[in-house]
């Protein structure tokens, strides 16, 4: 694959929605949305019994595809699956200029 453009996310829940996993998806990742978008009715079939499907696919940025490192999703009280894909912000201190802690004076 050259370039990752969207992941498609594959919820199984109860039918009350009182409990919800990610499954593995058949083809998780696309290099065109549009691919993914086709995926959407073969992922919805895996529905076993006395369960929810839910899936949906969510754009890449593919600049920025190796840098995403976090997966949010609900399934909302209507049936739908909110889900979205981010960048954790890391905040890294230097040290410099901050000189020796009080508790070492």
């Amino acid at each position: 694959m050259e370039h990752i453009a969207a992941f498609l996310l594959v919820v199984s829940c109860s039918q009350d929605l009182s409990g919800c996993r990610e499954i593995p998806a058949p083809t998780p990742l696309f290099e065109a949305f549009d691919a993914c978008q086709s995926a959407l009715p073969g992922a919805l079939a895996l529905a076993v019994r006395n369960q929810r499907i839910f899936a949906k696919c969510l754009e890449v940025d593919p600049a920025l595809e190796d840098d995403y490192d976090k997966l949010t999703w609900n399934v909302l009280p209507n049936g739908t699956l909110d889900a979205s894909l981010s960048i954790s912000s890391v905040v890294v201190a230097s040290g410099a200029g901050l000189g020796k802690p009080d508790y070492l004076h």
